[in-house]
């Protein structure tokens, strides 16, 4: 019966009820079909595992193979072995392939008697004239090759073996493989005529040379140098390095030239006049092929040989690097200049083949790897470039087996847009000269400057056998690029580019749990010597006015303690007032040099000035660690001058009447002045308590919002080194160190724009609409009755009148608000101490009797004193610009009309600059050390918290400890 539509699709659908057993009911075909579909999808049990276990190629025995699809190792047929690779099966030896599928499908079939022997693609079997090797393949003695079909590819019933011919008509040899005869090398005829180089001739490397000729002069070195002096044998330079000199040398050969100089950088560049090691051969023949030409007029570079170095004279080194300027242009935003640094190399295999022009864009020097974007960026121009990582020592094995050589140059394009290459100079920190590093000097001029570098050599640290695993490693570990631009340039004009480069050898013991620590950068810098005479000009000049506003206010404040000597404390103050001053100096320096650097950096476009590199920033760093220091003394001094000022509490409120009272241990009564409440006293205490720390800014809101605008809006990319002025970066595109100047000028732009907005809205806005505490105070003093007299100084300080024009302040609310009225409505007399004035804050100057006169109440309380007298005036302007005073108070105090209420100088308020610096350069230090601007803010509201509550708390204990008089105290 055939097989129907229907059929099948009941057996698809079917499934339920009575029809679970499908074959038993479904026609023939239906249940075939059934059967084959589930051979082909069986059912997933839910009881098997996904579990197997894991097997490597290298544990399968010589009878099996390892399964690519099974990972698993599995045994070979009859007559059969493991292959080479260990992943398929091959014959064993005197058995032929009759059929090859792969893997196990390989069919093998003995060999007859009389043709033991099998071919060497192993699918006939022959007979052999002498002898079979160990893989059970024909044999022939030295010197012949093996014979198994002929011309046309027949196969012989006997292999032979043909001799090569030597002779002269011929010179032959058999090659590597032993299947054909092959030209003798070419110094083997050149010296023996003849295939052989028998004694006294020299056979090296695979060349031959004639012992009578004059090279080498004398015993040559295979030592190979390490990084710490030490030296060993290295196979490589055993094998090599003499065949290649000779060659070079004798046939002017360019491989085995580049093979040598090669040799000479596996060895650092290393010159020891009294050795003949690589590179003592390179110069033998560099000095003594003087009278050939040079290459492109570099007369370090010798027709033939490669440039290695730029010669061994003293002072060479400034001239290549700071001499000549290469002729084109750099920018950082035109986009018809260069904005990249277009480096190429010539690469060279150890043997001294050219391998191809390559541009180092992709990480060609980067070992760390990287996206294509963040390796590319390093040559982009004016970007600092860092990049660290730990690469495990065999995957370097592993990426580099053998060294590749580069000749780095800079590619650019003339006036006449013709493309041209400069080559880079290499400062190879690892190379001695006669045993001395001379590239580690700090002084060029002892610099020896070479070409060529590699960034791995695993070759030149095996000892005996070139297959095995290096003893040593020697790597690239740090890569260094330097551009210098050319001074007063304006234009992007730079100098030669620098590559610094440093080895490391590491000792290889375990390649798997080994690892090395690799890095490469790109540093620019320019010469920063004009920028620091002009700072130091600044800093003499702002110091020396410093100086002169320091003996001013030391001035003033002699005059305010009534003391015209000069002794001890005086010179204390005079240097606490310098520190101040000198703290402000070094701010106005910082910032203002952060700004220039960040304005004219990041906002040019043919580039003339570059950021100092992290060693040109320290002293920037001292002067900001200076004005922080010197400014953290000016603010402890204002703290401790505020917790230790003298207030008194004046109440004018008179008694309204007298009560009788009962008298103790009299038994009776007699009367008695009603006493006046001390609660407006203590009130106005509280205030003034509390108005201590009151600021023109809010240090929460300045806080937060200048970490918002960085750490949000990416204020904070600005401060970055490159060349971008973009607020926002991609998260796949590099991201550039920052750099310590322009994180503080951008934080310091802000904080200072911020608290100048906020100190504007209070002084505008917010004091005039909403509420000021300082004029507030003042008027609870008046509607208290209570006036404040504080003394800053010995023989100065500030009052406030706040002696109620109404007569009382402790009254009811009804007689309260009715003298509010009349004073609205100017039906009772002024405020002011003067009659008809409105002045009731001053700043005085006291006598030295009212000094004595306040010492004597201090004592005693109890004594009235009505002796002391003063006067009211104006400032003069001199006066209010320098802060002292002219007159000097003889036998009347001084009472200063003050409308500036600068009785505030006393409190936080009045000394907002101060607060706001110190606060700024706080967190500005906190994140130069950390470059963490979270942080930086974090501990920056937490100090301004810690010295607040400790204001507050002290200045609360000490009010506590002043004396509170009453109007008996009448000035």
């Amino acid at each position: 019966m055939g097989l129907t539509a229907a059929g099948v699709c009941t057996m698809v659908t079917g499934g339920s009820g009575a029809g679970a057993d499908m074959a038993a009911w479904l026609p023939l075909p239906s249940a075939a079909v059934t059967a084959f579909l589930l051979l082909v999808f069986p059912r997933v049990s839910q009881a098997q595992t996904f579990s197997l276990p894991f097997q490597e190629p290298e544990t399968c025995g010589h009878n099996q193979y390892f399964d690519i699809s099974a990972l698993s190792c599995v045994s070979c047929g009859a007559n059969q072995r493991q292959d080479n690779r260990g992943t398929s099966c091959v014959c064993l030896p005197g058995f032929q392939v009759i059929s090859n599928n792969g893997g196990p499908d390989i069919i093998c079939k003995k060999c007859p008697e009389n043709m033991k022997g099998v071919t060497r693609d192993g699918w006939n079997c022959i007979s052999c004239p002498s002898g079979l090797t160990a893989e059970g393949k024909c044999h022939c003695p030295t010197g012949h090759i093996l014979v198994e079909r002929d011309v046309n590819g027949t196969l012989l019933s006997q292999a032979t073996c043909k001799l090569c011919d030597e002779n002269e008509n011929s010179f032959t040899v058999a090659n590597a493989l032993g299947d054909r005869c092959v030209r003798c090398e070419p110094t083997f005829i050149n010296t023996s005529r003849s295939c052989a180089c028998s004694e006294p001739n020299i056979l090296t490397g695979g060349l031959c040379f004639s012992s009578t000729g004059n090279f080498p002069p004398h015993m040559i070195s295979t030592a190979r140098y390490g990084e710490l002096g030490a030296s060993f044998t290295s196979e490589w330079f055993a094998k090599y390095l003499q065949s290649s000199a000779a060659a070079c040398w004798l046939y002017a050969n360019l491989t085995s030239c580049q093979a040598l100089g090669n040799m000479c950088v596996m060895n650092m560049n290393s010159y020891d006049s009294a050795t003949f090691d690589a590179c003592r051969l390179f110069q033998f023949i560099f000095e003594n092929t003087a009278g050939l030409r040079t290459v492109h007029s570099v007369s370090f570079w010798r027709q033939n040989l490669p440039w290695l170095f730029y010669g061994d004279q003293l002072g060479l080194a400034p001239q290549v690097l700071s001499t000549t300027p290469l002729p084109t242009n750099f920018s950082f935003k035109d986009q018809n200049q260069n904005t990249k640094l277009k480096f190429v190399a010539a690469s060279y295999d150890v043997r001294g083949n050219f391998l191809k022009w390559q541009t180092l864009e992709g990480g060609i020097l980067q070992l760390c790897p990287d996206t294509e974007t963040r390796l590319n960026a390093a040559y982009s121009f004016g970007t600092t470039y860092q990049q660290n990582c730990e690469i495990p020592l065999s995957k370097i094995l592993a990426d580099f087996p053998t060294p590749v050589f580069y000749d780095v140059y800079l590619e650019y394009t003339n006036e006449n847009q013709h493309q041209y290459i400069w080559a880079v100079p290499v400062l190879n920190l690892n190379l001695q000269h006669n045993k001395i590093f001379v590239n580690q000097d700090d002084s060029a001029s002892k610099w020896l400057l070479t070409r060529r570098i590699f960034l791995v050599d695993a070759l030149s640290g095996r000892e005996n056998d070139l297959a095995s695993q290096p003893r040593l490693l020697r790597v690239a570990t740090q890569i260094s690029l330097s551009i210098h631009l050319v001074p007063n340039t304006k234009n992007g004009n730079i100098y030669p580019p620098l590559i610094t480069i440093a080895y490391n050898d590491i000792d290889v013991k375990d390649p798997n749990s080994q690892s090395v620590k690799v890095s490469f950068s790109v540093e620019y810098e320019m010469n920063q010597g004009e920028a620091h005479v002009q700072t130091d000009i600044a800093l003499g000049v702002l110091g020396g006015l410093a100086v002169l506003s320091s003996l001013l206010k030391t001035a003033g404040w002699k005059r305010r303690i009534g003391s015209p000597m000069i002794d001890l404390q005086t010179v204390m103050k005079f240097l606490v007032y310098y520190a101040g001053d000198l703290a402000n100096v070094f701010f106005i320096i910082t910032v203002g040099t952060g700004l220039y650097w960040l304005i004219f950096f990041k906002a040019q476009k043919s580039v003339s000035v570059l950021l100092p590199r992290p060693a040109q920033e320290e002293r920037f760093v001292t002067y900001v660690g200076c004005a922080f220091a010197l400014k953290a003394l000016q603010f402890l001094h204002k703290l401790i001058s505020q917790i230790t000022i003298d207030i008194f509490f004046i109440d004018w409120e008179r008694p309204k009447g007298k009560v009788l009272k009962a008298v103790e241990g009299e038994g009776g009564v007699r009367s008695a002045t009603v006493p006046v409440s001390i609660w407006r006293t203590y009130f106005v205490a509280n205030e003034w308590n509390e108005i201590q720390t009151v600021r023109k800014i809010n240090p929460l809101f300045q806080v937060l919002t200048v970490l918002f605008l960085l750490e949000v809006v990416g204020f904070k990319n600005l401060a970055l080194m490159d060349s971008s002025s973009s607020l926002s970066r991609s998260p796949s595109s590099y991201i550039a160190p920052y750099s310590r100047i322009l994180r503080y000028a951008v934080s310091s732009a802000l904080w200072l724009v911020i608290g100048i907005i906020q100190i504007v809205f209070f002084a505008v806005f917010y004091e005039r609409f909403i509420e000021d505490k300082i004029r507030q105070f003042v008027d609870l003093c008046c509607m208290s009755n209570i006036s404040v007299f504080l003394l800053s100084h010995k023989c100065f300080g500030y009052y406030i009148h706040g002696r109620s024009v109404h007569g009382h302040a402790d009254t009811n609310m009804e007689e309260m608000n009715m003298n509010l009225k009349r004073e609205a409505e100017s039906l009772c007399s002024q405020r002011g101490l003067v009659p008809n004035t409105d002045g009731q804050t001053f700043q005085i100057a006291i006598s030295s009797q009212m000094r004595q006169h306040y010492d004597r109440i201090h004592e005693t309380l109890t004594r009235v004193h009505k002796e002391m007298d003063y006067f009211i005036k104006d400032k003069l302007l001199l006066e209010r610009i320098l802060g002292m005073e002219f007159m000097e108070p003889m036998e009347k105090s001084i009472f200063y009309n003050d409308e500036s209420y600068s009785f505030s100088s006393v409190l936080y308020y009045g000394n907002e600059a101060t607060l706001l610096i110190y606060d700024l350069l706080f967190f500005c230090v906190v994140d130069l050390a950390y470059q963490n601007f979270i942080l930086a803010a974090f501990l920056t509201y937490l100090q301004q918290e810690i010295f607040r509550f400790v204001r507050n708390t002290v200045g609360q204990k000490n009010l506590a400890s002043k004396t509170l008089v009453d109007q008996r105290f009448l000035i």
